[in-house]
C-alpha cells in the first residue's frame, strides 16, 4: 500500500499518454483530513522546476490538501508556458477535489527543456481524481518512475499510527537531496512546525547522504503530509525516529537502483574532527571516478581513496589515515597494510571504511560504481 498505508491518504496512478514508452505517468495523492498538516524540502539547485518554484509557495502555510506528480517530462527551462502548466495542473486537482490550488504540490520529473502537454496532464488528473482509493499506492508508485526499473516504496508501523511513502530517482542522485520525488504520508497528529523539524532531520542523514553521481537535479522534491486520522499524537522524537527509519529505507533503495549500477558502495567515514570534515571526506571519495571506476573492475584500488580525500580541506594527516575495504585493512598510517589481494569486491555491497584518526566525528555516504550501462544510459536518454 505504501502511499495509502497511513489512514486518511487515497492515491491513484494512470496513463496519461506523457511518456512516449507508454505505461503509467501520473499519480495523485489526496489527504481526506481529518489534518492537512505538511511540509516539504525542496532541491537546493538554484536552476529550479516550475513545480519546486509553485510548490515552494504552496507549502508556506503548511497545509496541503493533495500532491500530483507526473513522468514524462521535467518542465524546467519551460518559461512562463512552462508555469502556467504547473499552475493549470493545480487548479485542474483543485476543482476535481474541492479544494483550493494554493493546497496542491505539483512535482514533475524526466527530460529538461521540453514543454509538457499541457492537455494530456489535465485529462490526466481528471483520470487520476476518478480513480482515487486507498489501495492507489502502488499504481502511484509506478507512475512516477522514470529510469528507474522498479517502484520504491516502505511503510513503518509504530504504536498506533503509521507512516508511508514512495520514492522514484535512479541518477543524478547527489545532494541536496538527489534526483527524486518523494511523498511521505502519516496518520499521527503533528503540526507542520514538527513535520518539518522531523522531515528536516531525517533527510539530513538519508537523502542527503546519497551521492551517487555527484549531478543534482532541478526537480527534487520530498513531501511530507499528514492526516491525524489515528488520533494519536506522537513524541517528537519517536516520530523523527522512526521518520528517519523509512527515509533511510527508501534511500537504500534509491542506491540499489542506480543507474547502472552493479556495486552498492557505504563510505564510512570515522575518527572525524566534525561531521561536517567527515561528510565532506565522503563526498570526495563518492564522487572520485577513478575510485568508482576501480570497485566496477572489482579492483581494492585504495590509492585513489587517498588521492580523493587529499583535495579536501577537512582537518587529517593524510600519513596518519586508515583505510579498509570489505573489513580488510589494506592502509594503516599512510602506508600499505594487509594485501589488497585479500579484499574481495565480487559481492554487490562494498564497505569502505577511512579512520581519520583526529576526533570522535562519523558520518556515512552512499554511493555505487562507475559503470559502462551508466554511460550508454546517460548518453542515449533524450534519444
Amino acid at each position: 500500500m505504501s502511499v495509502t498505508a497511513a489512514s486518511g491518504f487515497e492515491a491513484a496512478g494512470v496513463e496519461a499518454g506523457l511518456k512516449n514508452s507508454g505505461g503509467l505517468d501520473l499519480a495523485l495523492v489526496v489527504n481526506r483530513g481529518p489534518l492537512q498538516a505538511a511540509a516539504a524540502v525542496f532541491t537546493s539547485n538554484r536552476a529550479k522546476a516550475n513545480p519546486i518554484l509553485w510548490s515552494q509557495q504552496v507549502i508556506a502555510d503548511g497545509t496541503v490538501s493533495a500532491v500530483v506528480l507526473n513522468s514524462g517530462g521535467a518542465n524546467c527551462f519551460t518559461g512562463s508556458q512552462g508555469f502556467q502548466t504547473t499552475h493549470a495542473t493545480a487548479e485542474q486537482v483543485a476543482a476535481e477535489l474541492s479544494v483550493s490550488a494554493g493546497d496542491v504540490l505539483v512535482c514533475s520529473t524526466g527530460l529538461i527543456g521540453e514543454q509538457l502537454d499541457r492537455d494530456r496532464v489535465l485529462a490526466g488528473v481528471s483520470a487520476a481524481a476518478g480513480a482515487l482509493s486507498a489501495n492507489g499506492g502502488a499504481d502511484a508508485s509506478r507512475a512516477i518512475m522514470t529510469t528507474d526499473t522498479r517502484p520504491k516504496t516502505a511503510v513503518v508501523n509504530t504504536g498506533g499510527w503509521t507512516i508511508g511513502g514512495m520514492a522514484k530517482g535512479a541518477g543524478m542522485l547527489a545532494p541536496g537531496l538527489a534526483t527524486m520525488l518523494v511523498v511521505i504520508t502519516t496518520d499521527a497528529v503533528l503540526e507542520p512546525a514538527e513535520l518539518d523539524a522531523a522531515l528536516r532531520s531525517a533527510t539530513r542523514v538519508s537523502f542527503d547522504r546519497l551521492d551517487s553521481d555527484g549531478c543534482m537535479s532541478t526537480n527534487d522534491h520530498v513531501t511530507l503530509m499528514a492526516s491525524g486520522a489515528s488520533g494519536i499524537r506522537p513524541e517528537v522524537n519517536e516520530f523523527t525516529e522512526s521518520l528517519t527509519e523509512l527515509c533511510t529505507n527508501l534511500a537504500m533503495q534509491l542506491m540499489s537502483d542506480a543507474e547502472g549500477a552493479s556495486h552498492d558502495i557505504t563510505i564510512e567515514v570515522v575518527g572525524a574532527e566534525t561531521e561536517e570534515d567527515a561528510v565532506e571526506v565522503g563526498r570526495s571519495v563518492a564522487r572520485n571516478n577513478l575510485f568508482k571506476a576501480a570497485v566496477f573492475g572489482n579492483d581494492p584500488n585504495w590509492g585513489r581513496v587517498l588521492s580523493a580525500i587529499g583535495t579536501t580541506a577537512a582537518a587529517f594527516d593524510p600519513y596518519e589515515v586508515d583505510v579498509s575495504m570489505n573489513g580488510v585493512r589494506v592502509c594503516h598510517a599512510g602506508e600499505p597494510d594487509q594485501p589488497r589481494e585479500l579484499v574481495d569486491l565480487t559481492p554487490r555491497a562494498v564497505h569502505l571504511a577511512i579512520d581519520l584518526k583526529v576526533g570522535a566525528a562519523a558520518a556515512t555516504i552512499f554511493t555505487n560504481d562507475l559503470t559502462h550501462d551508466y554511460v550508454h544510459e546517460n548518453s542515449a536518454y533524450s534519444s
